[in-house]
């Protein structure tokens, strides 16, 4: 069965076939990087986490380009709010973001190139979009002419007659609603608001415009027809609309073949807002004491085209299935001698697994599969039928699913601070003595505290709760 991808291009699943076998272009929107990244930016770049790392698993080489965007709307107002220069705003965001992905276990893309170091790119994309009658000046600045391009709307299904405002009108600012779609700007000309922020190019003294970045980027590194694009739903217009109506004029070419779109990250049922106090950057989860791992489970559990809900209650549940995976783990590394080798679960664990995947990612229909798996080798672990070898298969089978999801890895060994180790001692010397009310008292505390202690064969062992 092939991989299907939602193009949202089409409407429509469709069978993934890249242009070079084995090989996939992969390009994603990434962040501006003039403040700390939110959890709903997260979800979707977790989404396309999981792109990527099921393309690998299912043997494609994988070259995936995400952008820093460090010139915009957005950072051009933090630099004059703030009065710091541009680089030195970008700097330390873009530091965060790449401290931030590493944290959620995020694999890093094979290339991030900044705006910035692209100027020359996208001015030589302007004068071929110029040169072929595609853009008019206004007061130095440079403007798409949406009515050159009969395809515009088709990605995010609006009709170009039917616009509310003319094609004749023009849009100045980087983001904003379909109804004001009209001519927008690929070369920004200078003013005083833009302070220190401009580059003098054959275009005239100004700025790009944020669209024209990511065509002039995504085209540099992958080419001028590549496999797939992907983004939040957000970005579906005008971004990619945008991305989609000067990269096929300048080139003649298709651009992008897939275009996978994420849906949005609802918090507590809410719209995320500063104004509702919902609204969290990974920082503000991680010092509320919330799990990596946890988050990261929550973000990938629900299927990507469906609206998401994160919520603390979401994160507890993770942290339960977590537990449940490490303690399976657990038992399989403690199983011994001969048995139950457990190649049909496998194998069958697997193919399901492939199965759900391969169906435009149906995760959540693959965590499923595997905790019906660990369900049922639990069980065969109870009857004591599980041999070595069959613990193994198993502790092999979640490694290689693990390359998927980035979940189901051993957990992090977590330093045991020395007092609780006291403690767990003290409670194991008050049973020897048979003071089992006090080896209670001591359990009982360390469980408020946050730890369980759990009684083996080899002797006390001690974790977080």
């Amino acid at each position: 069965m092939p991989i299907t991808f939602y193009n949202t291009l089409t409407r429509s699943k469709e069978a993934f076939t890249s242009i070079k076998p084995n090989e996939a272009g992969m390009y994603t929107c990434g962040p501006t990087i003039y403040n700390y990244a939110h959890i709903g930016n997260f979800r979707a770049y977790m989404f396309e986490d999981l792109v990527r790392r099921y393309l690998t698993f299912r043997g494609y080489k994988v070259n995936h380009v995400m952008n820093l965007t460090d010139v915009e709307d957005k950072l051009i107002r933090t630099c004059r709010e703030t009065g710091k220069p541009l680089k030195e705003v970008t700097d330390h965001y873009a530091r965060a973001f790449f401290e931030d992905i590493d944290t959620l276990g995020i694999w890093r893309a094979d290339a991030y190139p900044a705006a910035t170091d692209h100027i020359p790119e996208m001015v030589e994309l302007i004068k071929a979009l110029r040169e072929s009658g595609h853009t008019y000046e206004e007061k130095g600045s440079i403007y798409f002419k949406l009515n050159t391009f009969p395809n515009y709307g088709r990605l995010s299904h609006m009709n170009l007659d039917d616009l509310k405002k003319g094609a004749s009108g023009r849009v100045d600012a980087d983001e904003y609603e379909a109804e004001e779609a009209r001519d927008f700007a690929l070369w920004k000309a200078w003013d005083a608001q833009d302070g220190e922020v401009y580059w003098e190019t054959e275009l005239g003294k100004g700025r790009p415009g944020w669209h024209i970045e990511c065509s002039a980027m995504s085209m540099k590194y992958l080419g001028p027809h590549f496999d797939i694009h992907c983004g939040g739903i957000d970005n579906m217009f005008p971004h990619h609309e945008n991305e989609i109506a000067q990269s096929c004029c300048a080139t003649g070419e298709s651009f992008v073949n897939y275009w996978l779109h994420c849906a949005h990250l609802m918090v507590e049922g809410k719209k995320m807002a500063k104004s509702l106090g919902n609204f969290y950057t990974l920082r503000d989860l991680l010092n509320k004491g919330l799990d990596p791992l946890a988050i990261r489970y929550t973000l990938i559990a629900t299927h990507y085209r469906q609206p998401s809900n994160f919520s603390f209650e979401a994160v507890s549940a993770a942290s339960q299935a977590l537990r449940r995976i490490r303690d399976f783990r657990i038992r399989l590394e403690e199983v011994r001698g001969e048995g139950d080798e457990l190649l049909q679960e496998c194998r069958e664990c697997e193919q399901a697994f492939i199965e759900n995947m391969d169906d435009d990612l149906n995760i959540s229909g693959a965590l499923g599969v595997v905790f019906n798996f660990i369900r049922d080798v639990n069980r065969k672990m109870d009857d004591g039928i599980v041999g070595s070898a069959g613990a193994t298969h198993a502790l092999d089978l979640l490694d290689q699913l693990n390359q998927v999801t980035g979940v189901f890895a051993p957990a992090m060994e977590e330093s045991v601070p020395q007092d609780i180790l006291d403690r767990v001692a003290a409670r194991q010397q008050a049973r020897r003595e048979k003071k089992f009310a006090e080896a209670d008292a001591i359990r009982d505390g360390l469980l408020q505290e946050g730890w369980v202690i759990e009684d083996t064969a080899d002797g006390p062992r001690v974790k977080r709760a």
